[in-house]
């Protein structure tokens, strides 16, 4: 028989079993990690133990966790966030240019004080904006601090809301409560947004998170 065809009909060796017993259980491992993850859609998110819900239901719309992410601070954990959208988008430029309804619940993971709070939103708008962009934005985001004000202190499991409706604007909401007058203007909310996922972000790993990245 020719000793080539005699070859061919040899068992080949399973490529694997060069790979060492340990790799091959965490490669074993991985696979079994990542369908689990597939296979369980429609499942809340939950970050440092806090949780955050699949859908919500804002202005009789039924929005969609686009992506939720931490926000750390020298090493610090200050809080977790998740972004509510229509539909999910993994572009800032497109969910900034997004219609609709929108939330962004932002859950402390210690206590903060809220002129701390609105320092660090303040520092996130002016990073985002022009000189020209922030003078159309000075009386509401004027507003906004009066109104996180009231909060006097946060504490770890808050949730705070920043809640878009087109109708009326943005509203804060503290463990559902609503606080203050809704902020007119849907771009007031894209800048508040863009402290979150614009080009300089307070945080990289949050925005990437609430990309869903």
């Amino acid at each position: 028989m020719d000793q080539s065809f005699q070859e061919s009909q040899m068992p080949r060796p399973d490529p694997l079993s060069r790979v060492p017993a340990l790799l091959r259980r965490l490669a074993a491992l991985t696979i079994l990690l990542g369908g689990m993850a597939l296979a369980a859609p429609g499942m809340a998110a939950e970050i440092e133990g806090q949780r955050f819900d699949e859908t919500v239901q804002l202005a009789s719309k039924d929005l969609q966790l686009n992506g939720v992410g931490m926000r750390t601070v020298f090493l610090i954990k200050a809080y977790a966030a998740g972004l509510y959208l229509p539909e999910k988008a993994r572009n800032a430029a497109v969910v900034l240019g997004m219609g609709g309804a929108k939330r962004l619940q932002i859950r402390p993971l210690r206590e903060v004080e809220a002129d701390t709070f609105i320092k660090a939103l303040n520092e996130g708008i002016h990073k985002n904006h022009s000189e020209a962009q922030i003078s159309k934005l000075n009386s509401r985001l004027d507003q906004l601090s009066e109104t996180l004000r009231t909060l006097g202190k946060a504490q770890k499991g808050d949730t705070i809301n920043f809640d878009f409706a087109p109708e009326s604007g943005t509203l804060i909401t503290i463990n559902g409560a609503a606080k203050g007058k809704p902020i007119p203007g849907e771009d007031f909310y894209q800048a508040v947004l863009r402290i979150f996922i614009g080009d300089q972000p307070v945080d990289r790993d949050l925005k990437r998170g609430l990309l869903g990245n």
